[in-house]
């Protein structure tokens, strides 16, 4: 890996003209509303959205309404990247020049649309994808993803006395990413909104990206709508998220933030309840804490 920068939060004077707007049904405190909207900024009006089935293709187009003031396709969970790529070759074939720009969820990322991903990144298309990372399938219940972090509470890895919650960790589809060679990979979150902007701006710059972007969900996670920038910042603090960049695969730029300990973050959350019911459980936030201290080692952040 090549060294490593702090990411200097700066404030940057965003787009006044808005290209997702409101009107759509979220629910209140959205994460994705919130991520969608300054990406969409970025991206500027020049631009052909791919739309996975998920939370954000339900809210924002239905019949008769849309929140979108750019042409949208939507697609299914498993041939997002497959139609995308189809989208972007006609194009570049017609000679027009437009941003093409996938929202997608973590389960149509990770999961169920993981195979034409893959393929997407391998042919090298000019597509800026975007994963809307909050950690489960929430359009169709809270189920667990490939994505939902180690020990959440979710209705296919329940809690209660004969378990823990998920028994997995979160899937690394940055490293995958740039294990296919793709030339800009970032992370972001909702808690920094001119980074959002920052870092969109430059995957629609340099064309094939990947941007996963941290978005918490008051319904599924369990916490008050009013709390969502507070709950994604403190993803940030415990290290549990981490926000960086890697451009031709070299890792560029991590945000430094103020450290503090996971049960800040985990105690907010229902979905992470279970935890401080039992000894059990506390050995679990033992684990969990590990967990941040090897992102912060990862990461330069001790």
């Amino acid at each position: 890996m090549g060294e490593y920068q702090d990411m200097k939060l700066r404030v940057i004077p965003l787009p006044e003209e808005e290209l997702f707007v409101p009107g759509h049904s979220a629910c209140a405190g959205c994460g994705e509303a919130l991520a969608v909207r300054i990406a969409m900024k970025a991206l500027g009006k020049n631009t052909i959205v791919c739309l996975s089935t998920g939370c954000l293709e339900v809210f924002s187009t239905q019949y008769r309404n849309s929140a979108w003031k750019v042409p949208v396709i939507h697609m299914l969970f498993e041939n997002t990247s497959a139609v995308a790529s189809g989208v972007e070759v006609a194009m570049r074939r017609m000679g027009k020049d437009a941003n093409v720009a996938v929202f997608a969820g973590d389960g149509a990322t990770a999961d169920i649309g993981f195979a034409s991903f893959s393929g997407m990144l391998e042919r090298g298309h000019n597509i800026i994808y975007i994963c809307l990372d909050n950690e489960a399938y929430m359009n169709t219940g809270v189920q667990r993803s490939g994505l939902t972090p180690f020990a959440a509470h979710t209705t296919t890895s329940p809690s209660g006395r004969q378990s823990m919650g998920n028994i997995s960790t979160k899937k690394d589809i940055l490293s995958i990413a740039i294990a296919h060679g793709v030339p800009y990979v970032a992370t972001a979150s909702i808690a920094h909104p001119e980074d959002i902007y920052r870092k969109v701006s430059k995957a629609a710059s340099i064309g094939q990206s990947y941007v996963q972007i941290h978005v918490p969900c008051p319904t599924g996670w369990g916490f008050d709508s009013s709390k969502t920038v507070e709950v994604a910042k403190l993803a940030l603090e415990t290290r549990l998220w981490i926000n960086y960049e890697a451009i031709d695969g070299e890792i560029a730029n991590v945000m430094r933030v103020n450290k503090k300990p996971v049960e800040d973050y985990l105690k907010l959350q229902k979905r992470f309840r279970h935890l401080f019911r039992s000894e059990e459980g506390k050995e679990i936030i033992g684990k969990i804490q590990e967990i941040a201290d090897k992102n912060a080692e990862r990461f330069g952040l001790l």
